[in-house]
């Protein structure tokens, strides 16, 4: 599986076709105690950069955008459920949305680890 970034702080995992989108430790860190998060439908077509979800803290609320373009195929009512789980396990158990890939080439402009680090730091 392979692990990548956006400058506005989503991860995605790829596996095949589909993509687990979710917010970065450095992200919920900066939201701080997050209590409210809003997903989007499944069967929803998201374009590349769209809001896609919402994510609400004590201190602010801020877009989840798609990194890619695709449609939804799950949500993770987890969070909805339980939205500290965030803080908790921003890179594991609290990932947002699966997206279905729809143009593997909109990939080539996201970072790896290392590249993510060294814009976060």
């Amino acid at each position: 599986m392979t692990t990548l970034f956006t400058s506005d702080h989503e991860w995605l995992q790829i596996d095949g076709d589909v993509a687990t989108i979710g917010i970065t430790d450095y992200a919920q860190s900066q939201l701080g105690d997050v209590v409210f998060v809003e997903l989007p439908k499944v069967g929803r077509q998201l374009k590349k950069a769209e809001a896609a979800a919402v994510v609400e803290s004590v201190k602010a609320a801020s877009d989840v955008y798609a990194p890619i373009s695709g449609e939804v195929v799950e949500v993770n009512q987890a969070i909805t459920e339980e939205p500290a789980l965030v803080n908790s396990d921003a890179a594991g158990k609290a990932w947002f949305f699966k997206l279905r890939i729809a143009d593997k080439s909109e990939l080539g402009g996201l970072m790896d680890e290392a590249a993510y680090k060294a814009h976060t730091a």
